[in-house]
């Protein structure tokens, strides 16, 4: 089994939803919830990486692997790069980044993007995507990727990739915002300045690509919710209404 540890950044404050890392979801908060899917993987520890003491206390009722972190990273990879100096971690410990909004993250979407980076030499960092389907696909918000033949993320935009212009029948796929890199890696991404296209689209990922680093990317068939507004929030209550 390819081993890994598993990050998740959890911030309080949020624009679109107040304090919604500790939003009840039926009895358990966002942020447990995230917790519970990840430690389902195959991950040899999950941590918390938060800016808030408010939040590791509550963590605390339910795990000890919570770590704070400064107020003032502008992302949660610079969160998560500060937890991994913190746990002091070898350059080759493979991490997975999970979003701390995504209470219904599926285990085996976290193994298999950690398994990206073992298995494909030619991968820095590892992803996932899936097909639009539901999703509306001019929703900026909805995230586009472009892949290569080898799965290989040719571009991340906000507009519609490829572009149709030959009304050919072409597979739109959907970013899911999963992360897999080893400390090494990690480490030198922090280091850089954000990059001309990541500026332009607002995707921090394009630094990556826009320094030669390569992201390989696991096709997934369901994309997870995420709830970074009112409307989702309410959408995950439905959801654990019917299946809790």
């Amino acid at each position: 089994m390819n081993e890994f540890i598993v990050i998740i950044p959890s911030r309080l404050s949020s624009t679109r939803l107040k304090e919604k890392a500790l939003l009840d979801l039926n009895g358990k908060s966002l942020i447990e919830r995230v917790y519970f899917r990840a430690i389902q993987s195959n991950a040899k520890e999950v941590f918390i990486a938060t800016d808030s003491k408010k939040i590791e206390d509550h963590v605390k009722n339910f795990s000890s692997n919570v770590i704070l972190t400064s107020k003032e990273h502008k992302s949660g990879t610079d969160r998560v790069h500060e937890c991994a100096s913190k746990l002091d971690v070898s350059d080759d410990t493979v991490i997975v980044n999970v979003q701390g909004d995504e209470p219904f993250i599926n285990p085996e979407t976290i193994n298999k993007t950690a398994d990206i980076i073992y298995n494909n030499v030619n991968a820095s960092v590892g992803s996932a995507c899936t097909l639009f389907k539901d999703n509306d696909l001019h929703d900026v918000n909805n995230v586009k990727v472009s892949l290569s033949n080898s799965n290989r993320a040719l571009y991340f935009s906000r507009n519609v990739i490829p572009n149709n212009f030959t009304k050919s029948k072409v597979k739109y796929f959907q970013h899911v915002g999963i992360y897999s890199y080893n400390y090494k890696t990690l480490n030198i991404f922090v280091s850089l300045p954000r990059s001309k296209n990541e500026t332009s689209e607002n995707l921090e990922q394009l630094r990556f690509l826009d320094n030669g680093y390569d992201i390989y990317l696991e096709e997934i068939e369901e994309l997870s919710i995420g709830i970074d507004t009112e409307t989702d929030y309410k959408k995950a209550l439905m959801i654990l209404n019917k299946y809790d």
